[in-house]
């Protein structure tokens, strides 16, 4: 009973951990605000009115930091002209909104007239609405602003739907919405300590398993103080993994991770790659996280797999890239690649092989990085300025036929073999794959050497290469650092490392499986933990 009482009594940091479990502590983050991203804006205005209401208009990319746009949109500024651009799209979604065709399923009541302001609906609409996009309960005189201005609006235009349109366009631009903040308050058990309110402990959860905000049921148990405890907690986050909704969460850390926002801006020269076309290019990525879902999250595999599986998915533009038979015309199908085939792994995908190479040719050295700093965590410095290109762009060197003999040539510059030596090996065996993915035996007519190493592993050819990345150990503390910054915003620091290695230590235990792992972090102290100077409000400068 004593141990009972002790846990009940525990703060958040304390019942988030659990009473017995052997987690290490961390020091926390200070509050942080980050901005709302263009997959997850889209995803929260698809949850709350549908995915009818369209949203027509171009973002300002997400900086990256540290490799993540998740950490980068914690230092992302909404500048005047950005601005300007969600202003553009709030007043089209709520035209949409409140739209005749639309307004009986999105609007929760209906006016006593539809000329004349209506205080009680407006309220009604306003509170509802607004719980789902600020991610908490409007106060009153929140309320009561948006009902002030609906019903100014009315009065001007004669209808209550310009209202209703006005003040919502109003919420959608408001940093409550744009901003994701941390908001912190005093630790009622300890009036030392800081934590997240149940609200952002809500948020927290709901960006890093879903991509979106959180669902009525999140909001709810905040509102009771259910996330407070380490069943409320664990109740959710076991709800969140089982939904379907994980595979967004899913998708959204892996494009993060490997950089495929870049695809929609991957341009290839049409006469070298004549089968790699715009619907290649969109279908690469989706080719890849269909395969990662597959693996980690449908059937719930080993992460190292990925990159010796042969079992992917296909649609047309992609079968005349890999020069396979797709029967489907529309659509995706699961495809293996047989026995003997190089393409082998998520690193053999479109993907990943056009993303990191040139428009013309591909790089070695591109690839080699990528492997580096995507999969395995490891800082590759960037070449001097001064560096002379010229022979490892010219594949028509009648001399130095194939990507190797020109790299041979080139690295034997002083300042440039050192970082060479790290990258090109590994992307030297994915050499039978030209610039835009498609196989290759020979370059300029002479056979390919596509043999390496990986810190002194040797292999011969791509597949051998995937097993090479499915043993290094690097691979699984790369995924847990990847993990814990993308869910918390922010690159760990070195007082999170007993923590990392804790969490490393549960994910090789667990089987090398996500979805343990996401609910390792998810039911965390460090996840929540509030360190440095908190404000208790999360602010920021939206400039207007």
């Amino acid at each position: 009973m004593r141990i009972v009482a002790i846990c009940a009594a525990a703060s958040i940091a304390a019942l988030v951990a659990g009473c017995g479990k052997q987690e290490p502590q961390t020091t926390g983050t200070p509050p942080l605000v980050r901005q709302m991203t263009e997959v997850q804006y889209r995803a929260v205005i698809a949850d709350l009115f549908g995915p009818d209401v369209k949203i027509a208009g171009n973002f300002y990319p997400t900086p990256r930091e540290d490799g993540l746009m998740a950490v980068g949109a914690s230092h992302a500024t909404i500048t005047p002209s950005a601005f300007e651009r969600y202003d553009k799209l709030a007043r089209l979604i709520a035209a949409q909104v409140v739209d005749a065709s639309n307004r009986d399923m999105l609007v929760p009541c209906k006016p006593a007239a539809v000329k004349s302001a209506d205080d009680a609906c407006a309220t009604v609409f306003f509170s509802k609405v607004g719980r789902l996009l600020y991610r908490r309960p409007l106060n009153q005189d929140e309320v009561a602003r948006q009902v002030k201005l609906a019903t100014e609006v009315t009065k001007t235009t004669g209808s209550f739907y310009d209202g209703l349109a006005a003040g919502l366009s109003g919420m959608l631009v408001a940093p409550d919405f744009l901003l994701i903040g941390d908001l912190v308050e005093t630790d009622p058990n300890d009036a030392a300590r800081k934590r997240l309110t149940g609200y952002s402990i809500a948020s927290r959860l709901s960006f890093f398993l879903w991509n979106a905000s959180p669902d009525d049921a999140l909001l709810t148990a905040a509102e009771k103080g259910e996330l407070y405890s380490e069943r409320g907690l664990a109740k959710q986050v076991d709800r969140m993994l089982r939904s379907s909704r994980v595979e967004a969460g899913v998708r959204a850390l892996f494009a993060d991770m490997f950089g495929f926002d870049g695809l929609a801006r991957l341009q290839k020269d049409p006469l070298i790659y004549p089968a790699f076309g715009l619907s290649a290019a969109d279908d690469s990525g989706e080719q890849t996280l269909r395969t990662i879902v597959d693996q980690l999250v449908v059937n719930e595999g080993d992460y190292r797999d990925l990159f010796t599986t042969r079992k992917t998915f296909l649609s047309q533009p992609l079968g005349l890239v890999y020069r396979v038979p797709v029967e489907t015309t529309s659509g995706w199908e699961p495809y293996e690649f047989p026995v003997g085939d190089q393409h082998v792994g998520i690193q053999s995908h479109l993907s990943l092989l056009a993303l990191y190479s040139h428009p013309g040719r591909s790089s070695a050295t591109l690839r080699g990085k990528a492997v580096r700093e995507l999969l395995l965590c490891q800082k590759v410095p960037d070449p001097p300025a001064n560096v002379d290109f010229t022979l490892v762009s010219d594949s028509s060197n009648p001399v130095h036929k194939t990507a190797r003999a020109r790299l041979s040539a080139h690295s034997t510059d002083p300042s440039c073999s050192g970082c060479h030596k790290l990258m090109d090996p590994i992307g030297l065996s994915l050499e039978n794959f030209d610039g835009a993915g498609q196989y290759r035996a020979t370059e300029n007519g002479e056979k390919l050497d596509t043999s390496g190493e990986l810190d002194g592993v040797p292999f011969k050819n791509p597949q051998e290469l995937g097993t090479a990345i499915h043993q290094n150990a690097a691979l699984n503390s790369c995924l847990v650092n990847r993990v814990y910054a993308f869910a918390g915003g922010h690159t760990p620091q070195p007082g999170d490392r007993p923590l990392l290695d804790y969490i490393e230590k549960k994910f090789v235990a667990d089987g090398y499986r996500l979805k343990p792992l996401l609910r390792t972090i998810a039911t965390s102290e460090g996840f929540y933990a509030v360190g440095g100077t908190a404000t208790g409000t999360a602010e920021a400068s939206v400039k207007p």
